[in-house]
């Protein structure tokens, strides 16, 4: 038997195999870091896409909310015009029959020889002037305003004797306040020297 004899440079063979393996593992990494790379890249891109896209709702939102809340505070607005509106009815109405019972009221209180010149109102006030024929006359005027159930607090500024023609008179000046409601526990006026 022969013995063989490898002539071939088996070492250099050897060594460029493994730098070609070498060669090969190294661009298989770069080639895979790159792809990983690449791959976190389009992951981290998606995210901050859906992350704007994610913003750019909300801002839509919160411009409509704004929108809303603009839309409540002008409704909010017109209630309280209306509601005012409603106040100064409901004041009016009030008032309409608050007007019908002074103007019966004062027909009722005035006595027999005792006419008004004028009638002035100032708030709950009603300023009143006129001629009586006494003093009598304009007491009795004071207490019937006393004893009204829309009226109070008569208060007598002037009585000044007149001569008018033939006869004495005297002028008054008085103020008596409004109520708003009647007294509970008046009777109803009956001018004074009318039978009962």
């Amino acid at each position: 038997m022969t013995t063989r004899v490898n002539l071939l440079p088996w070492r250099e063979m050897r060594r460029k195999e493994q730098d070609r393996q070498l060669l090969s593992i190294g661009v298989f990494a770069w080639m895979l870091m790159g792809l990983v790379i690449f791959y976190a890249h389009l992951h981290v891109s998606g995210m901050i896409e859906g992350q704007n896209n994610r913003n750019a709702y909300l801002q839509l939102e919160i411009k409509k909310l704004d929108k809303v809340i603009k839309e409540i505070a002008d409704i909010k607005k017109q209630r309280t015009a209306l509601i005012e509106r409603m106040n100064v009815i409901y004041k009016l109405q009030g008032d309409r029959t608050r007007i019908v019972h002074l103007m019966d009221e004062i027909v009722q209180t005035l006595p027999e020889g005792v006419y008004y010149s004028s009638m002035v109102q100032k708030g709950n006030s009603l300023v009143l002037k006129g001629a009586a024929q006494s003093n009598a006359r304009v007491s009795a005027l004071m207490r019937n305003f006393d004893s009204s159930p829309w009226f109070s607090e008569p208060s007598l500024k002037v009585v000044q004797a007149a001569g008018k023609g033939g006869g004495r008179t005297s002028n008054f000046d008085m103020t008596v306040t409004q109520r708003s409601t009647p007294k509970k526990d008046a009777e109803p006026t009956v001018p004074a020297g009318a039978k009962k």
